[in-house]
């Protein structure tokens, strides 16, 4: 019988924390949608302050926010934007630039580190003389960290370097900066410094933040209003959506902090899997919170059944497709946690030698 569970399936299944309950019960409401609810208001002038633009708006989820920000850049259908191949916004958002946005993607290679090579970035802009033939490029996406790379952080140096190529040709630069946070807290680089070449950024708050629901988006007054008008298009505006925001607002104060805890565990947590035999970790790449490891093909088990098993013993993970397994730590996993992991892969590990020594 189980009778502990470690989730590392993600850090979006952080719970509510007391502080954010208490927050929540007694946030002062009004209708957002009328434009009144101060709690929001609140939320929205910290979120502007802290990455360094003009203005911010509270949106139900990062997909949303994404979806949102590239439809007021590529607000003529048939425009296109250039985004990494790996990039969340193109692999696991349900296409919605191009079923709901009419926006066509132009994708680069995303490199191990997270990047796109800036000469690639350049050569998938399209000449605009042939606009009769060829979609419009306006916009360049960028994501950090980038989750599908292991949670790499893009330097400010070289998101500079992406924004420098956009203005050169007159194209917008928007970052899905879902856990922007944990790139600032990994690179010691304020967030504003990250975002300061982007035009519009989005910004989870429900990730290693913890919050219960929502994202940001920010960006020029201008922006925030033509996307406040598309929000509500889409179904995202709420009433007194205060009551949620307050539990964000504690987040901000509270677990931006707790973020360099979660990168310190999970560089244990790496170390420690790169020391079982069968499994291989990249711990170079282990810069935030996001673990990706390996299982070879010389183990007589796969990632599919290793998830499993480590199911049963209440370690909850999720295969990334072979050979790899993803473990995201959180500020809700503590230490013993990430020891308790480790016995259990261990263990597991064990019962299952390598072809060679199999009796």
């Amino acid at each position: 019988m189980v009778t502990r569970t470690v989730d590392l399936r993600s850090d979006t299944v952080t719970k509510p924390t007391e502080a954010m309950r208490a927050a929540m019960a007694n946030a002062e409401v009004d209708d957002d949608v009328l434009g009144n609810d101060p709690t929001a208001f609140h939320l929205e002038a910290e979120m502007a302050k802290i990455s360094g633009k003009e203005a911010a708006l509270f949106v139900p989820s990062g997909t949303m926010g994404n979806l949102i920000s590239v439809l007021v850049h590529c607000d003529i259908r048939g425009s296109e934007v250039i985004l990494g191949d790996s990039s969340h916004i193109h692999v696991y958002e349900n296409g919605g630039i191009s079923t709901i946005g009419g926006v066509h993607p132009k994708t680069v290679k995303n490199d191990e580190d997270g990047t796109m090579d800036i000469n690639q970035i350049e050569a998938a802009i399209r000449d605009p003389r042939m606009e009769i033939c060829y979609p419009t490029t306006r916009l360049i996406c960028l994501e950090n960290s980038q989750a599908h790379s292991g949670g790499r952080c893009l330097s400010a140096e070289y998101t500079d370097k992406v924004g420098e190529l956009a203005k050169k040709h007159g194209v917008k630069l928007h970052i899905d900066g879902a856990r922007i946070f944990n790139a600032s807290v990994a690179l010691g680089v304020p967030v504003s410094r990250l975002l300061l070449a982007a035009d519009s950024a989005s910004i989870c708050l429900s990730k290693g933040l913890g919050a219960p629901v929502g994202s940001m988006i920010v960006g020029s007054k201008s922006f925030i209003s033509k996307a406040r008008i598309l929000r509500k298009t889409l179904g995202g505006g709420m009433r007194q959506v205060g009551v949620v925001c307050a539990a964000a607002i504690i987040a901000i104060k509270e677990n931006v902090g707790k973020l360099e805890g979660d990168h310190r565990k999970a560089k244990v947590l790496a170390e420690g899997l790169n020391k079982i035999k069968g499994l291989q970790v990249d711990l170079a790449a282990v810069e935030t919170n996001i673990i990706f490891f390996d299982v070879l093909e010389e183990v007589n088990i796969t990632e599919t059944e290793l998830c499993k098993v480590l199911g049963d013993h209440g370690v909850l993970v999720m295969p990334e497709g072979p050979p790899r397994i993803r473990l995201v730590v959180h500020h809700q996993i503590s230490d013993s946690d990430v020891q308790y992991t480790l016995s259990c892969i261990q263990k597991v590990m064990c019962g299952f030698p390598d072809e060679n020594n199999k009796k």
